[in-house]
């Protein structure tokens, strides 16, 4: 029986022969659905925070430090939980760090940080795996929430904007300046070297800085210019009314006397008591204004050591002044290092964090005037000091420093060259005790139990990092005599004049140490009204040691320091460094001719 080639076969036995491989592609098209939503819930059940801290090791270490800070809570509800800072969002990236990331189940069954003091000894080495791969990356998952165009300078604080600036225009990214923003900060205990390498800028991270960027930062530098000029002009009027006040006190004493004296003639000395400048008419010249914060124990060494400060960097490498970050902050600086911490262990209650002051400045042919002017405050006692006053024959004391030629930084940080950490009442003062066990150095200062401020320069070496537990500062590594003399005359010092409450003065200079002569100086001091006005002068250019020349045509950086309160030491209000020129309107203080 043959049978025919014309014949079909039956419609059941066609639709299941070629339905086969339909329904098979179909039954896998749909395996791989479940199984792809299967897979990718399970992925995504690793990301929640819930399954983060499942583990005692997380919920007990590295949580509690989450809990509380600004990812956590803040004032828009926008938080962000473990995944988004440490697992990528693209899928790529986030297969690759999940690979990586199934080592610490091995962690997770031998107990590698199964106690906290296991864990303790892993954070450094946990952290740094962290940074590096955040560094890696230009901080990927950090710039997926924060994004510079996204970026509004008008809500930020001044040192934000211009670090936030500085990144785009050098190649730094979030991880540099922000370690320990969610949990315990532990920079301090990685090397130099590796802060030094990490921290370093990539010129591929380098970015345009956006029109929006500019344009906010634009109109917060108007806003704060007006606001400023009507501060400015607040205490201006305030400033004016005093001095009337004043005036009309010594009119009314003047012509009392000449009452008394049955026609005697009687004056009254010029500028609130002073007569240093006497010539100089005051009303006419411009102030400039000064605002002197409290530094604590902030030392030239703590300013530019990264662990510590976190602008160090700029200030070293990349040739920031002190001023670039700080100028618009010193409210918020002075009054919380004057409340005591780190930066001030001895703290004095009631004493103020900043000092606002004003300051005008004149010249001749032949002397340079200033003439410094604050409100008085009261005195708040030391509580470490019989008779709560340092020292108690000056209520006040003003100083003004001029930086000579080439010193370390100096027109960048201008008098914080000379403060070091071991200078008196400074975290490694060496103490009476090893300076009089020094004799060949103590000798040579004439130190009996205390070290003054000096510039780096006059030493053979200055512990800057407190490298292996050594102590910061070198005021025991005193460069050879002759070569101290030769930085005296090459300039390299710190011109220093000093005004006391009596008005007497001295003028003198830092270099190893600080020293008076016979610099010629002409000071007064008064109190008068709640108002502290103290006046100097000394010549433009007198050739004498330790006096920086002043010409025509040449920028100063200065400082100005006020101890204020019967203080000593350390505990003074200080400037930033400030530009200082001879009739030169585009300096902080223009030194107007007469």
């Amino acid at each position: 029986m043959t049978s025919d080639p014309d014949k079909k076969p039956p419609i059941w036995r066609r639709y299941f022969l070629w339905g086969m491989p339909v329904a098979g592609i179909a039954a896998a098209f749909a395996a791989g659905i479940v199984f792809w939503g299967g897979f990718n819930t399970a992925m995504e059940a690793t990301n929640t925070k819930e399954f983060c801290i499942s583990c005692h090791e997380m919920r007990d270490f590295v949580y509690e430090e989450y809990t509380g800070t600004i990812h956590d809570v803040n004032r828009s509800g926008v938080g962000a939980v473990c995944s988004d800072c440490h697992v990528p969002k693209d899928w790529t990236h986030k297969m690759i760090r999940k690979i990586k990331a199934s080592k610490e189940l091995y962690g997770k069954v031998v107990g590698s940080i199964s106690t906290p003091e296991k864990f303790e000894a892993k954070r450094i080495h946990l952290a740094m795996n962290e940074w590096e791969r955040m560094k890696a990356t230009d901080s990927r998952e950090c710039r997926n929430c924060h994004d510079f165009e996204s970026m509004m300078p008008e809500f930020q604080r001044p040192r934000a904007r211009q670090q936030h600036l500085n990144a785009m225009e050098t190649g730094q990214t979030c991880i540099d300046c922000h370690k320990g923003i969610a949990h315990s900060n532990i920079r301090d205990r990685a090397t130099d070297e590796y802060l030094e390498q990490i921290e370093a800028p990539n010129p591929d991270f380098i970015r345009a800085i956006p029109p929006e960027y500019l344009a906010s930062l634009d109109r917060v530098e108007a806003k704060e210019a007006a606001e400023a000029e009507a501060e400015k002009s607040a205490k201006t009027a305030q400033q004016e009314a005093v001095q009337a006040q004043i005036a009309a006190a010594v009119d009314a004493a003047v012509a009392e006397e000449r009452a008394k004296s049955s026609g005697e003639e009687s004056t009254a000395p010029a500028g609130g008591g002073s007569d240093i400048g006497g010539d100089i008419d005051w009303t006419s010249i411009a102030s400039a204004d000064l605002k002197l914060f409290y530094p604590g124990q902030a030392s030239f060494e703590w300013v530019q050591n990264g662990k510590f400060h976190g602008g160090a960097r700029p200030l070293t490498k990349g040739g920031d002044q002190c001023s670039t970050c700080h100028a618009k902050e010193l409210d918020m600086i002075g009054n919380k290092i004057v409340a005591g911490g780190e930066l001030e262990p001895t703290p004095i209650p009631g004493k103020r964090g900043v000092i606002d002051a004003t300051v005008q400045a004149a010249h001749d042919a032949e002397n340079l005037y200033i003439r410094l002017q604050w409100p008085d405050a009261g005195h708040n006692p030391a509580p470490f000091v019989d008779g709560g006053k340092m020292d108690p024959d000056n209520q006040i004391k003003v100083a003004m420093m001029i930086t000579g030629t080439g010193i370390e930084m100096g027109e960048q940080v201008g008098c914080w060259a000379s403060c070091h950490a071991d200078n008196t009442y400074m975290p490694f003062d060496p103490g009476a005790d090893a300076i009089v066990a020094n004799g060949d150095v103590a000798g040579r200062l004439a130190a009996q139990d205390t070290v003054t401020k000096y510039i780096s320069e006059s030493r053979t070496e200055v512990e800057v990092k407190g490298r292996r537990g050594k102590a910061l500062g070198g005021w025991d590594k005193l460069q050879a005599e002759a070569q101290i003399a030769q930085y005296l005359d090459d300039g390299t010092y710190l011109d220093l004049m000093r005004v006391y409450a009596d008005g007497s003065a001295s003028n003198g200079y830092l270099l190893e140490q600080r020293i008076v002569n016979d610099g010629e100086i002409a000071a007064s001091a008064n109190l008068s009204g709640g108002i502290w006005t103290v006046t100097f002068s000394r010549p433009l250019n007198s050739g004498a040691p330790g006096d920086v020349p002043l010409e025509p045509g040449k920028t100063y950086t200065v400082g100005f320091a006020i101890h204020d309160d019967f203080s000593a030491a350390r505990f003074h209000h200080v400037t930033l460094n400030t530009s200082f020129a001879l009739d030169d309107d585009s300096a902080n203080i223009n030194v107007v001719g007469q």
